[in-house]
């Protein structure tokens, strides 16, 4: 990856919709040649994909949870994983160290809906020996913009 890839990737993380036009002229470069380029760092798996930012409370989901998770045997986590996977209000699962075995971002409309998916769903997975929740009272910064520094890809 040079420059000009991380000077796209920069642009395509704040406006994905813009024109090759556009970011043609922001790179310095033909229109064909910035799709070209975002082509090939999509085939790269550079790029996974588009999506819509959607307000979380523009559509009911009023409560944000951090849920950490301690399994009691590490031949659990196949099983955890899967069920973890299937809920649509775990937008992240994360493996971690520390207490937690697993750290999850949970999305869902109220605390009665936090009591189903953690105490129901979650509780519920086999191995599961200890549940943390904190609910979040208010977010200042939410991104899903990377920190892109312009330089050679460490490996």
């Amino acid at each position: 990856m040079d420059a000009l890839d991380f000077k796209a990737l920069s642009r395509l993380q704040q406006f994905g919709r813009d024109s090759w036009k556009n970011l043609g002229e922001l790179l310095g470069i033909t229109a064909q040649a910035a799709a070209d380029r975002v082509h090939r760092l999509e085939q790269q798996g550079v790029v996974h994909g588009y999506a819509a930012l959607v307000d979380p409370d523009a559509v009911g989901l009023h409560l944000t949870a951090f849920v950490g998770v301690s399994l009691e045997r590490p031949k659990h986590r196949d099983a955890f994983l899967e069920h973890v996977l299937s809920l649509s209000e775990v937008q992240e699962c994360h493996h971690v160290s520390g207490e937690d075995d697993y750290l999850l971002k949970v999305r869902c409309r109220s605390t009665s809906d936090l009591e189903r998916v953690v105490g129901d769903d979650i509780r519920g997975i086999p191995g599961v020996v200890r549940i943390r929740t904190t609910i979040v009272l208010r977010t200042s910064k939410e991104t899903v913009a990377l920190p892109l520094v312009t330089g050679p890809v460490q490996g």
